[in-house]
């Protein structure tokens, strides 16, 4: 299994950590990938969950005894690029293991019901669930669900 003497992976996602869980977002260049961690990083903090972006549109990814962490790179890290308006600063926490990949697909790719699915990326055996892109309103209940925070806890 890969480990930290590789070297870091370059994924083009948004990661964040929502309490003790690192959410990895993944998608093509306007899916809604920042969108979605904004408003999931809203939802915790007027529920009083800790949330913190990690890193937005860049990620380093490595392997660390066999458990998947981003890290945000220096040139971006406390940065969300905000759709027509630019890098805007954010609270944020430099790294996270990652325990959930949300992967932001067409809506005719989706499933309605999803099986317990999963990704490996730098070796890691991740959760992932797929959900419709540029839709806020159905993708905020599935993660919140899925990582069994408020409302759902």
């Amino acid at each position: 299994m890969p480990d930290s003497a590789a070297k870091p992976r370059n994924i083009h996602g948004t990661a964040i950590l929502i309490g003790e869980h690192g959410v990895l977002i993944t998608g093509p260049s306007g899916a809604g990938k920042t969108t979605l961690a904004l408003a999931l990083l809203d939802h915790c903090q007027t529920r009083k969950v800790f949330s913190r972006l990690v890193a937005d549109d860049q990620l380093f990814a490595a392997a660390h005894g066999g458990r998947l962490v981003c890290r945000a790179p220096t040139s971006i890290a406390g940065l969300a690029e905000v759709h027509g308006i630019g890098p805007r600063p954010l609270a944020f926490e430099p790294a996270a293991v990652i325990d959930l990949v949300v992967r932001l697909v067409e809506p005719a790719e989706m499933a309605r019901l999803q099986d317990e699915s999963a990704e490996t990326i730098d070796g890691c055996r991740l959760s992932r669930i797929d959900v419709a892109r540029q839709n806020v309103i159905a993708a905020l209940p599935m993660v919140t669900a899925r990582l069994s925070i408020q409302p759902f806890s």
